[in-house]
């Protein structure tokens, strides 16, 4: 199986980018599966029910998130409404699942891939320098354990600030997943590797947005709030329209599950 991994989709330019490439990508590296960060796609920060549809609509078969998730209130609502429903798209939206048991949402997927091989998709979130939340390698270990047998194919997007957590995080989980993929820093990492038990690793994944700004924002917005001190609402930039992110290939048969290759991916966005 080819699986796409795509970093955090950061604004409408972020939106722009999947929508106006994705297709093209998954037809020419002949992916089976996509899936995404989406927590800031809400002009960086949030998603909202009408922009997970959207990304759905581009292509894309599970959406993660992480600590904005919570940030459009309409998206509560809609996951309440929609989670027990089969085939609605919320059950295509994650959150991290060790975030507390009684809010709205799930941090696990289980689905089919285009060619009918079982996968599922977990999301998690690191607590270092993050808000504190239950202990996201013993959650992982406690929801790895409700997959069947034949669900070989895991992929984890850990959510997460610090390098040494995430980077735990991987041998951790090496031998169990097939990958371990970081985001909520926005800039891709060149460390991307498969560990020891076969488990392939990346620190972050990157961003899908406008890389003339900082990390997604305008920069004068940025640099009113570093050098005044001042709130200012931070609105994302345009230009240099990347999609970031990771593509992995895995095994068959006896080393299903198991990743053959992973590979940074970056698109430039050159009109």
């Amino acid at each position: 199986m080819r699986i796409l991994f795509i970093g955090d989709i950061y604004g409408q330019p972020g939106r722009r980018v999947v929508r106006d490439h994705l297709a093209d990508i998954v037809a020419a590296r002949g992916i089976d599966l996509v899936i995404a960060n989406g927590e800031n796609a809400a002009a960086g920060f949030g998603i909202t029910p009408n922009l997970v549809q959207e990304l759905l609509d581009c292509g894309i078969e599970v959406l993660t998130s992480g600590n904005h998730i919570w940030d459009k209130r309409e998206i509560v609502a809609w996951w309440e409404s929609g989670a027990k429903q089969a085939g609605h798209a919320a059950r295509r939206l994650l959150r991290p699942a060790n975030f507390g048991e009684a809010l709205p949402g799930g941090g696990l997927h289980q689905g089919r891939s285009r060619e009918g091989e079982a996968f599922a998709v977990l999301n998690l979130q690191g607590r270092v320098f993050m808000t504190p939340l239950a202990c996201p390698f013993r959650t992982a270990d406690a929801l790895l354990a409700t997959l069947p047998s034949e669900c070989r194919t895991i992929l984890v997007d850990f959510h997460a600030e610090a390098t040494s957590e995430k980077q735990a995080m991987g041998w951790y989980l090496d031998g169990r997943v097939t990958a371990v993929l970081g985001t909520h820093t926005h800039v891709p990492t060149a460390d991307e590797r498969i560990l020891p038990k076969g488990t392939a690793f990346q620190t972050d994944a990157g961003m899908t947005g406008s890389y003339a700004g900082a990390i997604g924002s305008r920069v004068e917005d940025v640099l009113q709030r570093l050098l005044q001190g001042y709130p200012a609402k931070l609105e994302p930039s345009d230009g240099d329209v990347r999609l970031c992110g990771t593509l992995i290939e895995t095994g068959s048969g006896e080393r299903a599950g198991r990743a053959l290759s992973i590979e940074r991916f970056q698109l430039q966005k050159t009109d």
